[in-house]
């Protein structure tokens, strides 16, 4: 891959839960993912009621967005590996563990730069988490 995980602080890169840095280098593409939410990736706009219908649980509210996310990587060919930045916004903070052990699912041992932001409402009734990324297509 043309990047590499940068950790200032090696010894301690087992303790987070995402890289401080990304460098990315060479040729290659970008793909930017518009926020995905706990909805069906594809849904009617504007909003119809009965699509909007969220489960309360967290963690299901996570892999719902992982799978949407994985949807566009997977017709790209890409992998969560590609993955170099990410922007998460919740809405309670409290929630963030829930929610990295979930992602930790897909990403397994991938750590991207990352920013988690508290905010008061998501796109639809009932959306607690939503996740933008950023993914490196090699050429």
């Amino acid at each position: 891959m043309p990047f590499e995980i940068i950790h200032t602080r090696p010894a301690r890169a087992s303790e987070m839960p995402y890289a401080p840095a990304v460098e990315v280098t060479g040729q290659f593409g970008l793909l930017f993912l518009s926020g995905v939410a706990a909805l069906e990736l594809y849904h009617k706009h504007p909003h119809v009621v009965e699509e909007l219908r969220l489960p309360d649980d967290i963690v299901e509210q996570a892999h719902r967005v992982m799978r949407g996310i994985k949807e566009i990587l997977d017709d790209r060919g890409l992998t969560f590996r590609h993955i170099v930045k990410m922007t998460e916004y919740v809405t309670d903070m409290r929630e963030a563990d829930a929610i990295h052990r979930t992602m930790a699912e897909y990403f397994g041992d991938w750590t991207p730069s990352s920013t988690i932001v508290c905010v008061n409402n998501l796109s639809a009734s009932g959306a607690r988490f939503e996740l933008d990324v950023t993914a490196v297509i090699p050429y």
